[in-house]
């Protein structure tokens, strides 16, 4: 017997058709879902169900003589690495160290998901909606990489996104060199708490902070890289065996700009779900 859906999944569902249908894919079939997917599917919305119930921790003041700071990111809990964020946040504080500080900023914009997601993606910088409300990617652009999102069959709750720089630019301009190498350490510490299993940057100045290259969006597109966070020795989380993967794709507020393009950045998503090895939508014959 058909299941009947309620109004807000039959909202959902329209509206990830329609993100299908601008990116140009049409044509869908129905398979059967194997039961380990299944089971991990269960699984991980117990565990993203968990990171949104977790009661808030205390933050930890110094390490025991039997645990260094240093152990701490390696450990796999989820109440570990929300406080290994919180005590990067708190050194963060009410940051003054670049320019941006005094440029109209309301507030600083950390960072916002999954403690241990396996996509992490990290854009350029907040924009006014993102200064009003204290979290990244909730404005127009937010809503497109939401349903970008859905689209690779996850949520935003299973993700962790964060940007370059935490304050934002005045009038949206790109970030300077200055800013984004203050900025930089921070979040390379957020990357070695998540461990994210592939990084997705979004847009050039996010991709070439990331990699350390100076090269077009033409040419960082298209392949998967291998990185490793650039973190200093005395950083708590400083591990030389973090690594993880890489991949590049336009900013969404790009594709608000050129939806033309949502195609060729579709095309980057179905290349971070073969890499971990998700079902990916095609067109049927491809």
């Amino acid at each position: 017997m058909a299941k009947t859906l309620d109004a807000r999944t039959r909202a959902a569902a329209a509206e990830r058709l329609r993100f299908f249908r601008e990116m140009g894919v049409y044509d869908f079939y129905r398979r059967e879902v194997p039961p380990e997917l299944l089971e991990r599917l269960a699984a991980s919305e117990e565990q993203a169900a968990a990171v949104m119930e977790e009661p808030a921790q205390p933050l930890p003041v110094a390490a025991t003589e039997t645990e260094s700071a240093a152990e701490m990111p390696r450990k796999s809990t989820v109440s570990d690495r929300i406080a290994a964020l919180r005590v990067i946040r708190e050194d963060l504080g009410d940051c003054t160290r670049c320019p941006l500080h005094k440029l109209g900023r309301k507030q600083i914009v950390f960072g916002v998901g999954n403690p241990r997601a396996d996509i992490m993606f990290v854009g350029e910088g907040p924009g006014a909606d993102e200064d009003e409300q204290g979290e990244p990617f909730v404005g127009r652009a937010g809503q497109l990489l939401n349903n970008m999102i859905s689209a690779m069959g996850i949520r935003r709750e299973d993700v962790y996104i964060a940007n370059v720089v935490k304050c934002r630019p005045p009038q949206n301009r790109t970030p300077e060199r200055e800013e984004c190498d203050t900025c930089s350490p921070f979040l390379m510490r957020q990357i070695a708490v998540v461990r994210p299993k592939i990084i997705v940057a979004l847009g050039a100045v996010a991709a070439k902070n990331l990699l350390g290259v100076n090269d077009s969006m033409a040419n960082l597109r298209g392949r998967i890289y291998d990185f490793r966070p650039m973190l200093s020795k005395s950083a708590p989380e400083y591990d030389s065996a973090i690594s993880t993967r890489l991949a590049v794709t336009y900013h969404p507020a790009y594709l608000l700009r050129d939806p033309r393009q949502k195609k060729e950045a579709w095309k980057d998503l179905q290349m971070v779900m073969r890499e971990l090895g998700m079902p990916t939508p095609t067109k049927s014959g491809e």
